[in-house]
Order: C-alpha cells, then structure tokens, then sequence
C-alpha cells in the first residue's frame, strides 16, 4: 500500500523542482506577457483600456447569470424532488413568464451593446490622423511604409532577429525570444497613428495587445486601423492569423517615443536611407553581388530554403537545382512572379533581386560563373 504512495510523492516533488526552475528561468517580456499573466496586457491607450473594462464587465454579467441560472435550477431540483413528496405540475403556457423570460434578456443585451458598440465605433475612427504609416504583411516579415506626416518616405522591413540555435535549442533562449526585430517601428507618444494594413502574399494580422488593435492585412485590400500611445515604451505583438511555416516567428514591435526622440530618428533614419539607396545602374562586380546576396538570402530565402540551401519539406533544394544553375529567364520568372509556394519578392528592388539570383547560383557548389547585373532586372521587368 506505500509503494504507490511513494511513487506519487516522487512525481509531485519532481513536478515541483521542474516548476521551481523553470519558474527561475523564465522572466517578464520588456513590453510583452508577463510570468503567470492571467489579464490582458497592460494597457497603453484608451481603446486598450475600454476593452479591458468591457471584458471584465461582459465576464461579470456572465458570472451572474450563470449563477442566477443554475442556483435557481439545482434549488428546484433539491427542494421540489420526488422524495420529499412533491408531483409535477401540469400547465400550458404563462404570458408573465413569457414576457419576463424576453424582455429580461433583451435589456441585458441591450445593456451589453450599448458600450460595446460605443469602443467598435471609436475602433473604426481613423479621421484626424497625426501619422500614417503602411504595413505590408510578407511571409514572414512585415514592411513599414511612412506615406504622411513627420518622417514620410522612410521605408524599411521588419525581421525576427532570434538566432536559429535558439530556435533549435542549441542555446539560451532570451527574454524577448521570437518578439525581438531589426527594425523597431518608431512612433512618438500622444500622437493619432493611423495603419493601413495589406498583404503581399497571404492573409496576415498586425496585433499589439497593448494598444487594443487587431487588424487583419489581406492580399488585394487595404484596410486601416488606429492608434494612439500614452506611454513611452516598447511594445510587442505577433501575427495573429496563420500564414504559413513561418508564422510563429513573425513579431511585431513598437517603439513608442517622445516627440523630440521621434524628430531624431526619423532625421536619422531618412539620412541612414539616402546612404544606403542603391544605384541600379551600377555595374558590380562578383564579390559585391555575393556579400549583398548572402544577406538578402539570410533575410528573405532561408526560412523555407535553409541557410545552407538544402530545401525543407514542399520547399526544394537549390544546391545544384536546375532553377539555379539552368537557364536565367527560368529564375527571373520565379523570382518576378513567384510560383506556388513560393510569393513573388515585389518588396526587393534590381539591386538586391540581381544580388540574391547572383548568390544562389554561385553558392553550396553551384558554380555557374554568372553575374546578374541590376540591369537585367530592369529588362526582365520590362518583358514580363
């Protein structure tokens, strides 16, 4: 009789000792979840705050009826039981008990609607806006357009940063694991951001948690949504809408600043452009192309094709494939057009399309000798 005792304590103190360190191990997310979060994140704006207040609300009306219903339910049961000698009552209808069992129902969802629809309204007010900023959803990064306001014309991409050893577990995982970028979305603090989402490929959704929005990014639409930050802060959120292998690596951060802060880095990141703007009318040589394409292929192809080029499931393996060392109209088409899994890169300019097709067809042994010039991009362009 001890014997299962003992294996019982056993694995409770082994659950215990896991839970102890994994509970060491594990910390707050910087602008993310929290340990044993069980509420929504903090919030960072009124919308935020007012769905916050209408989920609590919705969850105590809930709670009452559920309580009200089911105590009313189990009392009957337990006083009116056969037992104790009670019969059933034998009636057709009752007009109080129709009317009560309408009218009751109807004002608490009339009560529940009213300031639901108040926060939707104000959801879908994107008037009157201070900043406007698009975001492209691509498998698996998100693209950042300023087209109004303070810092329009910055563009860039946003990219996960954790390392694949991380992701395999080869090394220490982060704090901010899988929610930290290259590229912070910068906006400063106080200010109306209006967002117009789309999609380059797949059905996407850009979320923060914090701000309250969740705003789907949809092939062929544009749709919108806003915001407006009353904390300084950095602020982090994921895709929302499963779009393919890579979707759980596809963060969203937000760096919330002060005005000055913002005036910095939008004259900055302006300047950081102009210097790196490429010249598609260069002529570049073999090792220009291979440094430039290696990082283009690190960023945009090895998440389906690996790092290494040897391909992943329905992805194929460009190691000697006929695609890479074939002819070139071939890999022009692919890369211009995309096909089947693989999307169309709209997002990449001549320079750095002609870096990564120059790259992929002198990389892991393939060794064609070739140099795909920017120019013949624009050619490619032209007879598509």
């Amino acid at each position: 009789m001890k014997q299962p005792t003992s294996l019982a304590g056993l694995a409770l103190g082994f659950i215990g000792l896991l839970h102890s360190n994994l509970v060491l191990a594990i910390n707050d997310m910087p602008g993310g979840p929290s340990r044993f979060q069980l509420n929504l994140q903090t919030p960072a704006t009124k919308v935020a705050e007012e769905v916050a207040v209408l989920h609590w609300m919705m969850l105590a009306i809930c709670l009452v009826i559920f309580v009200a219903v089911f105590g009313v339910m189990f009392y009957s049961i337990y006083k009116h039981r056969k037992s104790l000698g009670h019969k059933s009552a034998s009636f057709h209808e009752s007009t109080t008990v129709e009317i009560i069992w309408t009218v009751v129902p109807l004002l608490i969802v009339i009560g529940m609607a009213l300031p639901a629809t108040k926060t939707v309204v104000a959801m879908k007010d994107t008037t009157n806006a201070d900043l406007t900023i698009k975001v492209t959803g691509y498998q698996w990064k998100w693209g950042y357009d300023y087209i109004k306001g303070e810092g329009e014309g910055i563009s860039f991409m946003q990219t996960l940063t954790t390392t694949r050893e991380q992701i395999n577990n080869q090394a220490e995982k982060s704090d901010t694991y899988l929610m930290e970028v290259d590229n912070e979305m910068v906006v400063p603090v106080g200010k109306k951001i209006r967002m117009v989402t789309t999609a380059n490929d797949v059905i996407h959704s850009w979320t923060i948690p914090a701000f309250g929005v969740k705003q789907d990014a949809i092939p062929g639409f544009v749709r919108d949504t806003w915001f407006r930050a009353e904390k300084v802060g950095t602020y982090r959120g994921q895709c929302s809408e499963l779009c393919g292998k890579e979707h759980a690596f596809m963060p969203i951060v937000v760096k919330v600043v002060t005005d000055a802060e913002y005036t910095t880095w939008a004259a900055e990141k302006k300047q950081q452009m102009a210097a790196l703007a490429d010249d598609p009318a260069k002529t570049y040589t073999m090792d220009e192309l291979k440094q430039r394409g290696e990082k283009v292929y690190a960023a945009n192809c090895a998440a389906c094709h690996q790092p290494n080029g040897q391909g992943a499931g329905a992805f194929p393996a460009l190691v000697g494939s006929k695609v890479v060392t074939g002819p070139k109209d071939g890999q022009y088409k692919i890369l211009l057009n995309g096909k089947n899994a693989m999307p169309k890169w709209s997002h990449l300019n001549d320079v750095e399309l002609a870096a990564v097709m120059t790259y992929t067809r002198n990389a892991w042994g393939n060794k064609t000798g070739e140099l795909i010039q920017p120019k013949d991009f624009t050619t490619a362009r032209a007879a598509k």
